[in-house]
């Protein structure tokens, strides 16, 4: 149950277990959360929370690679320019600067924790290209990077003493003083409200840091390159929790999922792109020579919204990507998973065009947080998609965003090392309260507005924007929020109930930074503001709850 401010009321409610201690509970098991964790079990106790099962995330899916620069023909600078550039001016040149020269560290740590990156002649790592980059330096394993790193890392944490990991348990909310009737704008994070779902009990987990690793939000939206777990669940609980958010309105689409009925936006690479691959209309017209000189390795923004051009002109559902011109047996090599998938669906990639289509792809926006990790909550850390710190700026550029939950977890997991003595985890908080509520019955609202949900946004907050569009995306929205509080206040909690307020808190967030940015900068493009206006909007859009 919630009172008005959408905190729990708290007394009597749920039977509880023991409150459980830890020195440090993160929250997702993506490779911002495990690398975190592994650092931080060096001098602390550990526990890992994830939604589904540990491998179940971003991470696992992605296919693309590690921005690195490791090659003697590239540079920091070039790489920290690129990034920029993709950035639209938004980015924070310091929080680059630092990613991608601390990048090739990383780099080899991941190697001596065992991930298996692909070699070329000498054992000398192989580099792909992908669109936005100047040079080859995309660190990968084939086209199963994701899995390969969060193999090696589940790896390390499931021997480790000091790491517990509780799969099936979705944070609730974030323990605040709030929880405990005290009204400051000073709000430290003491842990959180978790809903064990197997066992259908919520428990209270008390820490003395926090680290927020929860991954994306792509399932805000009906078609996604993301796991169905991605519902924005660490923004909802941690603008809840009075901490800052930024740049909510810029959501990437990625320019190439495949278009089927059953293959569920199942995600082909950028690296296709970079191996050779190009963008073409039905009659096998290529068309991105109308909208950059760079052609079919330009910016996601840029091509997302040349494909959603050409597909609103010409009427088709879909445009196609073709590799059908390079040596079959390459392609197949350097993208196994991809191949076989296409294959599964009918799809020779070899020899006849991909269909694809732009599907939500990863939030630029999130938690704001420094250097270091922290947010403007105490003790609370965020790191990877859940995040925003200014590296991605307004576009993030491709392969960046592994590097990225490398850099700031491991910076983040030094700076806790420096103050974690000095904490305590002692406070005593009430326990979950379900007084009054009933057994979910009305399933049908539950799914209803999710679907409703996704298809505002799809319609009215998508790649191209206006402001009928958003106006119209905030009146619905708010009447699905208010259908959805009342019902979550009366029913005892579920995952589906949750997931299902995550996605429209994060819903209204995306709406109300696109209505505040009133111009085209990235991912976000209205044609009532067509260009940028650096005088005005040359910022970081931020929100709060109070």
């Amino acid at each position: 149950m919630c009172d008005s401010s959408g905190l729990p009321e708290l007394n009597a409610g749920y039977i509880m277990n023991e409150a459980i201690k830890t020195d440090v509970l993160v929250i997702g098991s993506g490779i911002g959360g495990l690398y975190f964790a592994l650092h931080a079990a060096e001098y602390a106790s550990v526990t890992i929370i994830t939604k589904k099962e540990s491998s179940t995330s971003n991470t696992n899916w992605a296919q693309g690679g590690i921005a690195a620069t490791i090659d003697s023909n590239d540079s920091p600078e070039l790489h920290i320019a690129d990034t920029l550039d993709a950035g639209a001016g938004l980015c924070n040149i310091d929080m680059v600067s630092l990613m991608v020269k601390d990048g090739p560290q990383h780099i080899e740590r991941l190697i001596e924790l065992g991930v298996n990156f692909t070699t070329s002649n000498a054992d000398i790592l192989h580099l792909g290209k992908e669109g936005g980059h100047s040079r080859h330096r995309i660190v990968h394993a084939k086209d199963v990077t994701g899995r390969e790193v969060e193999n090696a890392l589940l790896d390390r944490i499931n021997s480790h003493p000091n790491i517990t990991l509780l799969e099936h348990h979705y944070a609730i909310e974030l323990l605040t003083e709030h929880h405990l009737g005290i009204k400051t704008n000073d709000i430290t994070c003491y842990g959180a409200y978790v809903l064990d779902s197997m066992q259908r009990q919520p428990k209270k987990i008390l820490a003395k840091i926090t680290m927020l690793a929860s991954g994306g939000l792509g399932h805000v939206y009906p078609y996604t390159t993301n796991p169905e777990i991605a519902t924005g669940d660490g923004v909802a609980m941690g603008y809840r929790a009075g901490a800052e958010i930024a740049n909510m309105e810029f959501i990437q689409f990625h320019p190439t999922s495949l278009y089927h009925p059953h293959a569920k936006s199942f995600l082909v690479s950028e690296a296709v792109r970079g191996f050779g691959g190009i963008l073409k209309l039905k009659n096998g017209q290529p068309f991105m020579q109308k909208y950059d000189k760079r052609l079919n390795l330009a910016p996601r923004d840029i091509v997302a919204r040349a494909i959603d051009s050409e597909i609103k002109k010409s009427g088709e559902e879909c445009v196609f990507l073709d590799v059908t011109h390079i040596d079959p047996d390459k392609t197949k090599e350097h993208f196994p998973n991809i191949y076989e998938t296409c294959l599964s669906f009918g799809i020779d990639m070899t020899r006849e065009m991909i269909p694809v289509v732009p599907a939500a792809h990863f939030s630029c926006g999130g938690l704001r947080t420094d250097d270091l990790g922290k947010t403007t909550l105490e003790r609370l850390y965020a790191c990877g998609e859940a995040s925003c710190n200014g590296v991605h700026g307004a576009n993030r550029l491709a392969s960046n965003s592994l590097l990225e939950a490398l850099v700031f977890s491991w910076r983040a997991a030094l700076d806790v090392e420096k103050k974690l003595h000095h904490l305590t985890n002692s406070v005593d908080f009430p326990d979950w309260d379900d007084t009054g509520t009933m057994s979910p019955e009305e399933w049908i609202l539950v799914s209803h507005n999710k679907r409703e949900a996704q298809q505002v946004m799809n319609d009215y907050v998508g790649i191209v924007r206006s402001d009928l569009r958003l106006q119209r995306a905030k009146r619905r929205i708010d009447f699905l929020k208010e259908e959805t509080e009342a019902y979550y206040k009366k029913t005892r909690i579920t995952t589906q109930i949750l997931e299902l307020r995550n996605i429209i808190k994060v819903a209204s967030l995306i709406i109300e930074g696109a209505m505040k940015r009133r111009e085209s900068r990235g991912l976000h493009y209205t044609t009532d503001y067509p260009q940028k206006d650096d005088r005005h909007f040359l910022v970081d859009t931020v929100l709060r709850s109070f």
